[in-house]
Formats: structure tokens, C-alpha cells, sequence
């Protein structure tokens, strides 16, 4: 190794540390409403006077509001005193920008609001939502992360979408972090649907469907022992987005999720199953699971595809992260990897 090179390594290396150095990092994860907010600022040394927190809209990381800090502990409530002021809370972003740059993963801050409770009336599939009034109780406050999927097939990453489905984003975020998702099977796979007839006895070809996976029993049946209540998300279902399965029971929600195919596939469940994240890489990786050998009602054949671990990694700086994977020109799956699927059996992504 030369001079040059040498050199240039080693500003590489001082520069990423004075990266890894600069960070926020919430008091605590819960925050009453008119509290006190505290958080930690850390900021390379020399880069004290340098450093602001930017309040940011979600996707379009729009910027709504802006304060200077200096390393410590700071009150955002004090920075920002419309977080409380507000009579419409909305989830935003906080980030650390240094020099002008943005530092280290951000801070989701995501109002705790009173949900609405989806049923579903007799006679009707579409789930209807209620609420006897919103009420806004404070702030829930963590580091945003990715969620990794290490399959055997290769690895998957999400963005999780706490913007329209902040519960359900939390949940997987707590049993994937927690190890829920250790070792577990991709258990139904449905890489298309029953081709359609229309009026004129035309034959259309199934749109690709689902991966589904999150139940350690491998049977569709299990889940966390706990149910969380469906949300309304306004995340329409293509592929790579992240949506929750469920039974009938609208609120049914647990630890089973499932992978979109295609838009196509997919768009007849918008509003019925809550959409929650995106795999920001990993589509490769989706289309090879979709593509494993099947049996009977989307069963995969062994060896199974499966998660050998899933973890949290910090998200890059907000607004900053790679996007939303797209599907490539589909290739043709094995016949025996297309089973007639009843509409009644696909139409769900049902864990039962």
C-alpha cells in the first residue's frame, strides 16, 4: 500500500467513526403528552456548534421544522413545541444533521393515538372501521431500524412503514428483534392464482400472489398467543410490500406476515389486510422463494425455504436509504410450481 492510499484509508476510517459517533437516542420509549421529552445527543468532538435536528415528513422526508442542539441531554419538547401543540399529530422523523450532513439512523416519533376497531359486518367481507373519538396521549420514541431477514436463499430487508400501520409496525419490529422469527419456514406459497375466465370465454393467466411465513408450527395456525387489532393502512399491496395474514376475524393480526407478488395479485386485499413495510433489497431473493417447489395448498416441498435468523439494523439517514424493491420481468415458474388454487383459498392470505 502506498502513501496515497494509506492515507486515504485512514480518513475513510476517522470520518466513518466521527459517523458512528453522532447519533440520537431516546430517554425512554414512552413519553406522556406535555412532558418532557429527553433525548441524547452525541456529536464528534469539533463538530459541537455544527449540529441541528430536523423534524421530517415521512417518505417525502420533507422538512418541517428545524433546531440547533449541542451534545447531551436535550428536551425536543422545548425544541419543538408543536409536537404537544398540535390538534392533528402526525408521525415525523427527527434527525441529526451535522455540517449539513445527515448522521446516523433517525428517531421515529409516532403519536399514540387512540385506534380505530375494524368489524366486519354479515354479509360483507369488507372490514368497516369505528372509533368513539381520538385521543392524543403522547409520543412513542425509538431508533429507526430495517428488519433483516437471513433466509437460505439469501437475504431480505425491510423499511417498515410505522406512518400507516404504527402498531402493527412495532409488533414485528418487537418479534423479529426478539428472535420470534429464528428458524421458521416460508409456509404457503402461492406464486400465482387460478387463471379467470371472463364473458367471453377468454382465459386469463393467475397474477403471481404470496410468500407467507411467521408461524413456528409450519401449519397456518400459529402465532405469538396474542392478537393485535387490524389497521387501516393506506399502503397499497404490490410487490415486496410487507401485510400482515390473518383468520376472518379482522383482528386476528399476530405474528404471521406475507410478501406481495405483484400489484396485480395483490390489489383486491388494499384495505382488508394491513399493509405495514417494504423490502427495500432482497427481490431476488423474494422470487426465489416464490419459485420453490410447492404441494398441496401452497405447501413448499423440502428442503423449505426459511428464515435462519431475523435482526434489526439501524436504518440509514432518513430519507437517505435505498427504495422500494421493484419486480424484474417475471420468469417462468416450473408447472409444478402452479397448482389451481380455488379462489376461496387465495383470495386470503390467511393464517387458518
Amino acid at each position: 500500500m502506498n502513501k496515497h492510499s494509506a492515507g486515504f484509508s485512514l480518513l475513510a476510517s476517522m470520518l466513518f467513526c466521527a459517523s458512528a459517533l453522532a447519533q440520537l437516542a431516546p430517554d425512554r420509549l414512552y413519553n406522556g403528552i406535555n412532558r418532557e421529552i429527553p433525548i441524547n445527543v452525541t456529536v464528534p468532538a469539533g463538530k459541537e456548534g455544527e449540529a441541528v435536528i430536523e423534524l421530517l415528513r415521512p417518505v417525502s422526508a420533507e422538512k418541517v421544522a428545524t433546531a440547533s442542539v449541542l451534545p447531551g441531554k436535550v428536551n425536543l419538547a422545548t425544541l419543538f413545541p408543536n409536537l404537544w401543540n398540535t390538534k392533528t399529530p402526525s408521525l415525523l422523523y427527527a434527525q441529526l444533521s451535522v455540517g449539513g450532513e445527515k448522521i446516523g439512523p433517525a428517531l421515529v416519533l409516532q403519536p399514540m393515538v387512540s385506534p380505530k376497531h375494524a368489524s366486519i359486518q354479515p354479509g360483507s367481507r369488507e372490514p368497516r372501521f369505528s372509533s368513539t373519538g381520538e385521543t392524543y396521549t403522547g409520543l412513542r420514541i425509538y431508533v429507526d431500524k430495517y428488519v433483516r431477514f437471513d433466509t437460505n436463499k439469501g437475504v431480505i430487508e425491510f423499511q417498515l412503514r410505522p406512518d400507516v400501520a404504527p402498531n402493527t409496525a412495532w409488533n414485528f419490529r418487537e418479534l423479529a428483534g426478539g428472535g420470534f422469527y429464528t428458524d421458521i419456514v416460508f409456509h404457503r406459497i402461492v406464486p400465482k392464482l387460478s387463471p379467470t375466465t371472463n364473458a367471453k370465454g377468454e382465459v386469463k393467466d393467475g397474477e403471481p400472489f404470496v410468500i407467507q411465513v411467521g408461524d413456528p408450527t409450519a401449519t397456518g395456525s400459529g402465532g405469538p398467543g396474542y392478537n393485535i387489532d387490524l389497521e387501516q393502512s393506506s399502503l397499497q399491496h404490490d410487490f415486496g410490500v410487507l401485510s400482515m395474514a390473518r383468520s376472518g376475524d379482522p383482528n386476528s393480526n399476530g405474528s404471521q406476515v406475507f410478501v406481495g407478488l405483484s400489484r396485480g395479485g395483490t390489489a383486491f386485499l388494499d384495505g382488508s389486510y394491513t399493509t405495514f413495510g417494504q423490502a427495500i433489497s432482497g427481490a431476488d431473493v423474494i422470487r426465489a422463494i416464490a419459485a420453490s417447489p410447492i404441494g398441496a395448498e401452497g405447501r413448499p416441498l423440502d428442503p423449505m425455504p426459511r428464515i435462519k435468523t431475523a435482526s434489526l439494523v439501524d436504518a440509514a439517514p432518513y430519507g437517505t436509504g435505498p427504495k422500494p424493491v421493484t419486480p424484474a420481468a417475471p420468469t417462468q415458474s416450473p408447472e409444478s410450481n402452479q397448482p389451481a388454487q380455488s379462489p376461496a383459498k387465495t383470495e386470503a392470505p390467511a393464517p387458518r
